[in-house]
């Protein structure tokens, strides 16, 4: 595994659109493998493929306290993932660990179930409610190109400087 440079800021490839993931190869393993670990090195929740320059529909996340050990975390692993149902509201802070030191108030559904393949091809289903549900909605708008400042007014991006948790 290795950990990958995670683009920033007006990187293009960051309002790019991923592309399906057709070949379930040992590459693919290897690419969700080091998204992984490029995201708990990042102390991030949430990472999509084109965050590390790769236009493929990929995702990882895990909301969870962070154990001691790598092998120990249980991440989500999404390949091709789809939001097919949603509903309520929540409204919180989000911020993006490809725009450092910017966060703001999200308007998103509190509820989602998402539709994706996982390392294998194999489909499956994954509901997620309040952070899970938020995690799910940011991550795959990264892989349509969308960044969760797109949903705020300029005033309502907030900035802080670099190096300082926004979380």
């Amino acid at each position: 595994m290795a950990i990958r440079i995670i683009r920033k800021g007006e990187d293009p490839v960051l309002r790019q659109k991923a592309q399906e993931v057709k070949q379930f190869t040992p590459a693919i393993h290897r690419l969700l493998d080091d998204m992984a670990e490029t995201m708990y090195d990042a102390d991030g929740i949430g990472l999509a493929a084109n965050q590390i320059g790769i236009l493929k529909r990929l995702v990882v996340i895990d909301v969870q306290p962070k154990e001691d050990s790598f092998q120990k975390r249980a991440w989500i692993e999404l390949v091709n993932p789809e939001i097919v149902e949603k509903s309520g509201v929540q409204r919180e802070r989000e911020a993006c660990l490809s725009l450092p030191g910017l966060s703001g108030v999200v308007e998103r559904a509190a509820y989602v179930r998402v539709r994706a393949q996982n390392r294998y091809g194999e489909w499956f289903e994954l509901e997620g409610r309040d952070l899970l549900a938020r995690c799910l909605q940011h991550e795959i708008d990264h892989l349509d190109g969308i960044l969760f400042t797109d949903y705020l007014r300029p005033e309502e991006i907030e900035r802080q400087p670099v190096g300082e948790s926004s979380r």
